[in-house]
């Protein structure tokens, strides 16, 4: 079996994708990073919140400016816990972003390359010099591959 229309061009495709159809990737790092401190300064706002109001309980009512030290317990809780999470909650959002972004570069690129290679076979169809045992040939193989079937025997 020879494929010397499709296999001619693949490697061409594969360089020329990015050229002939700029996308613009949908993952956005600083949003994402964005959306990580807001997230962190909630987490953060509720666990000094919590233990101000655990604090509550143990200072009484009549004491001496009670509120300032329950504000200053809820302060300290709250940016101890932003200062411990919000690190692992930046690197796991950029390693997240990087992969989904690798993703999403991998998804568009074989895309494209499976148009481009339909597009040939196509034109490979509507031409007529072309023997047709050789048009159901091509397009089988290229139908299996694009469902995943990697292994194709066919008889002479």
């Amino acid at each position: 079996m020879k494929i010397s229309a499709i296999s001619s061009n693949y490697q061409t495709l594969a360089f020329s994708s990015k050229k002939d159809n700029d996308y613009e990737n949908p993952v956005n790092r600083n949003t994402e990073k964005g959306l990580a401190i807001w997230g962190s300064i909630g987490a953060s706002t509720l666990a000094g919140v919590t233990a101000a109001g655990i604090g509550s309980c143990f200072i009484k009512s009549g004491a001496k400016s009670r509120a300032l030290k329950l504000g200053g317990i809820g302060a300290a809780v709250g940016i101890l816990t932003m200062a411990l999470t919000l690190p692992a909650k930046l690197y796991n959002t950029k390693l997240r972003a990087f992969a989904r972004e690798k993703e999403m570069d991998v998804f568009s690129r074989e895309k494209d390359l499976k148009s481009n290679i339909l597009e040939e076979v196509d034109k490979e169809v509507k031409n007529e010099d072309v023997d047709l045992d050789q048009k159901i040939n091509h397009y089988t193989t290229v139908q299996m591959a694009n469902n995943g079937q990697g292994i194709l025997v066919k008889g002479a």
